[in-house]
This record gives C-alpha cells, structure tokens and sequence, in this order.
C-alpha cells in the first residue's frame, strides 16, 4: 500500500498534538464523583419528570442534587440545546411534551436572573450586534466559534467550566488547535519574560469564565427567592420599530391558558407610515417569571405560505417573540423576528394598561423648529383611556410648544395641533398628557447635520437554489449634531428615518474586484436580495456570488440650494454563502 505525503503529514501532525498536548480527557460518566468535590453549591432537582429522565446517567446524592445538572444553570434555549445533544448522542428518549416540560422546568429553577440575562438578550433575540469580549483568552479560545452571547447565556461552578472544555475536546478535537492550545515555542527560542502567563487559552479563560460567571451569585440568589409566575392578564398597548418600515403601534390581548406561566396572545398592530394593519394569535411561555419566549400565526393559521421569509411584515405565517418582562409586571420589552434567517424583526415596548390615560407612542418621531416666528404642526398621540373631556392645556410638550387646538379625539388616539416657536430649546421632549408621560417620544430639531445607514455593518447570505436567502434591509437616519455643536458625538439627536437614493460601490479588496455586479440587487427603497448560491461561469475563476460592498445613501433636502453638496454615509456589506449548519433553537416557546 501506497501511503501518500498527505496521509504522512495528518498523522505527522496528531503524533505531535499528542505529545505536546497537556490536557487529559478523562472518560467519565456525566461527571461522576462531581458532587463529592463541589460541596454544597449544587442546586437540588425537584422535578420528578427530570429525575425519571435523567438520573440514570445523572447521578442523584441525598441532597436531590443531579451531577451536571446541579451544577450549571442556562438559558431556556441552553436547556433545549443539552437536551438535544443528549437524544442525539447518548439515546436520550423523549416525547415532545416530555421535552417541553424538562426545558420550561430547568429554564425556571435552573436559569439565570433577570440581571444576569439581561446582557446578553441580544443573543436570544437574534439580533446582528458587535460584541465587546472583555477577557483576550476568552475571545482567542471561545468566540473563535461561539458569540459572546452564547457564552455569558449560563453559569456553572468551576468544575463544570474545566468539563464543559473537556466536552469540546472530545467532540470537536480541533478546537485545541483553533484556540485551546498554544503550539510550543522552538527549542531555542529564549525564555519568557519573568511573571509571563504560559497557560494555554483555555485554562485561562476557565479561570476568567468561573471567576465571573458562577453557578452561585448574589443575583440569583435573590431572584430565586422572590421568584413567582408573573399575572400578565389584561391589555397592553404595544409600540414598535422596524428598520425599513418604520414605526408601529397597537394592542396585545394577554389571556392566562390555565397553565402556570403559559399564555395566549391576541395581537392588532398598525405601521404608521402606510396604515397597514395585521392581527395574529400566539402562545408563549416566561420562564424564570420574567423571560418571555412564545410564537404568534398570521390570520391564515400555522402553515407556512411559500413566501413567508421574504415577508417584511409581521404578516410572516410564524413569528417569534423574546422578550423581558419587567419585575413589576408593568412593561414588556424585545424582539419579535422571523425569515430563514430571522432577519426580519420588530423591536417591540409593551406597556400595561390600567384604568388611568396612558400615552405611549406618537406617529412622528422629530419635528422641525422654524427659522423665524413660529409654525403649526399636526401631531397624533397614542394610547388608552384618553378621557372624554380632554383639553389642549392638559397636553404639555415643554418650553416653546403650545397646544393650539384638538383636531381629533378617541379613547385611543388624538390629533392635536403644535405651535412651535423659532425660540423653543433643541432636544427630545416628553410629551405629558395630564400625569401620563411619554418619556423622549419628540425631538425638536434646527437642521439635519448628517445622515448615517442603519445597520452600518450588514450581512446577507445567498441562496435559492437548495438553501434560502438571507435578506437585509437598510434604512438612513437623520442626525442633529446635539448641545456640544460637534456632530459624531455621544449627544447627537436621532430624527428618524429620511428618504434617500441608494447605491452600491465596490469595496475594493482584490485586483480587478467586481463583487457589486453579482451579489444581488439594491431596491429604491433600500431593500437588498441576494443572488443565487453556487458556483458562476461568469465570474472571474467561476466563484461564488459572494462579495464585499459599500452600501451608500444620498440625502439632498428639498429646500436645500442648488449647489449645496448633498448628505451621504456608506455601510459596509457581506454578502456570503449560506448557513449550512444552524444551531438555532426554534423549539423555545412553541
């Protein structure tokens, strides 16, 4: 048999892993012994459906506590994801209902508190955010795969962190050359500097991760004391954002299903800026009393239509909610998304209604100060409960406003007509409709100073052929440049959306780059499909359709003279190939 250089080289290199390599992974059956060496941090297992199921690979001590299990708390979607690995690589049998219960069980009394989760929402929500890694060996040993997100989703005592390291070698055995393990250095190579940390990564960032983020916490502590099932029954009033589409605003019905912490929701939403109006009906579940993850189904029921990814409202067939619930029951806040990618989302506020007027929300975010003397505005107000006997002067937006008149008035929304004076203070306004505030619902503006693109870094994905495509959407907001006249700065006021002409530009990265004539198409109104996957005859090497673009917006004013330069930003833009591989959780809140 012939034995090819290729062939002497792979085992070349594991020879070498292996002798450098200090890490030993010992075989163990679900952390035996685990409970003996962590005293008594370990949280007790009082679920009776999770010992059936689980303690006969989970060893029970005689303080309920289960190894492994005892020892880590994550986030519902980290629940669902062990359990997952569990049917999938160790015969774990489950029925849907079974699984369900188990997930909702340990997301509740083996989770995290609200401060706790509260960072790393952006995770659960699916949403694109650079993330900050604090820690340089966890960035170089843990997010070379995983987010940022991912990772600070859980706890766990030490012992766990070293095993969970251990997991990996043992299922994915490159991560000790991606990031676990330092090469060592050449025999002759000087030696380091006094007080230099040779550890590999991944010891450090065990030390960092258990130091940090501990299966015991104050935090948690507290939270599991005064844990409860939130009372959500009643009517919210619901505003919202979506990049593109603008504002949105609306009711969700809440109605308890007679289960603790499951309910039913029955949702009407209305975008401002076209009036389109979309009703769905949903399910959810809180877990931990404050984290909410439920699905919603258009009026046409759960099955899927063929174009429900490409749908840029809420009107997609499935929609997925997660969001938080505050600890006074008051409000609701997160994300709603959907699409293949969940590219598509709804930021959403959720805020209870009672008996007394509320005002949320306003169907214009930023309003224009005149030049000279003054000028009316018209201006609708949203919300619940607006009394009958409703006068201009209950309405207040701040020094240099004045309510001239009530055009329009029903219980839930008023037309009111705004003098602004050419004197009236810059900045957001809240807008008090008697003891109900809207806090930061209005700026009052000079001039728009420059425009920048939302999002400024953006990533689609190709697609079509035998996976979907991965839209994005782009939208350009108005800035004004704040109190320290310096525009690019922290203070700088957010107007809101601005009609624009939009355009592609190379982003020149290679010789001859033609990335922008393949990638896909740019919509006047900033909307971006992808191309197809797979490989393109046309294409210098017949490569993909993949590419890297600036994405540009241009703004000239209307009133703005005939040679005044117009306002522009540029995004930069990924297109890539599809995500073969996903690790998603869409089972969370069915």
């Amino acid at each position: 048999m012939q034995i090819t250089k290729a062939l002497v080289a792979v085992v070349f290199s594991l020879v070498l892993f292996f002798c450098w390599a200090n890490v030993s992974v010992q075989p163990q059956a679900q952390g035996a012994g685990q409970a003996a060496k962590a005293g008594d941090d370990g949280l007790p297992v009082n679920n009776a459906l999770v010992v059936q199921k689980c303690a006969s690979c989970h060893k029970k001590d005689d303080k309920g506590r289960l190894t492994r299990i005892s020892y880590e708390r994550l986030s519902p979607e980290g629940w669902q994801q062990a359990i997952k690995r569990m049917v999938r690589l160790n015969g774990l049998s489950l029925t849907p209902e079974d699984a369900r219960a188990i997930v909702k069980y340990l997301g509740t009394y083996h989770g995290l508190a609200p401060e706790e989760a509260k960072p790393a929402m952006y995770y659960a929500e699916h949403r694109l955010q650079e993330e900050t890694v604090p820690d340089e060996s966890v960035r170089t040993a843990c997010t070379v795969c995983h987010t940022y997100g991912r990772i600070i989703s859980q706890r766990r005592n030490k012992e766990e962190w070293d095993l969970l390291v251990n997991m990996h070698v043992g299922y994915f055995p490159v991560v000790e050359f991606q990031g676990f393990r330092r090469f060592p250095p050449p025999p002759d190579a000087p030696p380091p500097p006094p007080g230099t940390d040779t550890r590999h990564p991944a010891d450090r960032a065990v030390e960092y991760l258990s130091k940090n983020f501990p299966l015991q916490t104050p935090e948690w502590s507290a939270w599991s004391a005064n844990m409860r099932a939130p009372k959500l029954a009643g009517r919210w009033l619901l505003s919202g954002y979506q990049i593109g589409r603008g504002r949105v605003y609306g009711e969700v019905i809440i109605e308890p299903t007679g289960v603790e912490d499951e309910f039913t929701t029955k949702t009407k939403i209305q975008y401002l800026k076209d009036g389109a109006t979309i009703t769905r009906n949903g399910r959810s579940i809180v877990y931990a009393g404050y984290s909410w993850r439920g699905r919603s189904f258009n009026d046409k029921g759960k099955t899927a239509d063929a174009n429900a990814a490409v749908t840029t409202t809420t009107d997609a067939a499935e929609l997925r909610e997660v969001m938080f619930v505050s600890r006074d029951w008051s409000q609701i806040e997160g994300r709603w998304f959907w699409g293949d990618y969940e590219e598509f989302g709804l930021d959403v506020s959720l805020r209870r209604v009672s008996s007394e007027p509320l005002v949320i929300s306003a169907n214009q975010q930023a309003l224009k100060i005149p030049a000279t003397a003054s000028a009316t505005e018209s201006l609708t107000l949203y919300g619940a409960n607006f009394p009958a006997d409703l006068r201009a002067e209950d309405i207040d937006f701040g020094a240099g406003v004045k309510v001239k008149r009530i055009a329009n008035a029903s219980a839930n929304a008023v037309t009111v007509e705004l003098e602004i004076a050419s004197t009236a203070p810059v900045g957001k306004r809240d807008i008090a409709l008697r003891r109900s505030f809207a806090p930061g619902a209005i700026t009052l503006y000079d001039k728009v100073d420059y425009i920048k693109i939302n999002p400024d870094n953006a990533l689609a994905r190709l697609g079509g052929v035998r996976f979907p495509k991965g839209y994005q959407q782009f939208e350009a907001i108005a800035w004004q440049r704040g109190a320290d006249n310096k525009p690019q700065t922290a203070d700088d006021l957010n107007l809101g959306p601005i009609d624009v002409e939009w355009s592609i530009d190379e982003f020149p990265s290679t010789y001859d780059d033609d990335d922008k004539n393949y990638i896909g198409t740019l919509s006047p109104t900033g909307f971006f499909t992808p191309s197809v996957e797979g490989p393109n005859p046309k294409r210098k090497f017949e490569r993909n359709n993949y590419g890297e673009v600036w994405v540009v917006a241009t703004h000239k004013a209307k009133d703005a003279a005939p040679n005044a330069k117009p306002l522009t930003a540029r995004a930069y833009f990924v297109v890539t190939v599809p995500l073969y591989v996903k690790w998603d959780q869409p089972e969370v809140g069915r």
